[in-house]
């Protein structure tokens, strides 16, 4: 599968930084970040909480086939200007992953094109490599693909 939304890890940084260009309009890419029933579609997540405003929480839950909670994570959001940016706070319970800091701009490409660019700041070093031994970019890459897939339905 051709890997479309990119992953850039420099050597000894701290963060990182996503993009992906999609096929639809940047107020509709923004929708699957702050709408709850987009983003438990795409993220094949439950979400339990999804304040989407300054100061707003989120959590979500994602369950194993028996309905045992596999995943939990969580935030707040610092920062969110409708179809442009969202600075929010992100927190894998019950896993030596720390906080990490992660900055979402949703740029207009045209009238049917976007951009979103991620910038995520991790606690150190070790914590972002760790990461990125596990199968993140492939991961990425597959939500991305089925949020474009979803949001095409919605057009």
């Amino acid at each position: 599968m051709e890997q479309k939304t990119k992953v850039n890890a420099e050597d000894g940084k701290i963060d990182l930084v996503i993009t992906r260009e999609f096929d639809l309009p940047v107020d509709l890419l923004f929708r699957a970040y702050v709408e709850p029933d987009i983003v438990e579609q795409w993220m094949g997540t439950k979400v339990l909480k999804l304040e989407s405003k300054k100061y707003g929480s989120w959590q979500i839950e994602t369950s194993d086939p028996h309905g045992n909670v596999a995943m939990r994570a969580n935030g707040v959001i610092h920062e969110l200007i409708p179809a442009r940016k969202i600075i929010r706070t992100f927190e894998m319970e019950n896993t030596p992953f720390g906080v990490q800091l992660e900055v979402y701009e949703f740029e207009a490409l045209s009238d049917d094109t976007s951009k979103l660019n991620m910038h995520v700041i991790y606690e150190s070093v070790a914590q972002r490599d760790q990461v990125l031994k596990m199968p993140f970019r492939q991961g990425i890459n597959m939500a991305h693909k089925r949020l474009e897939e979803i949001l095409h339905k919605l057009k």
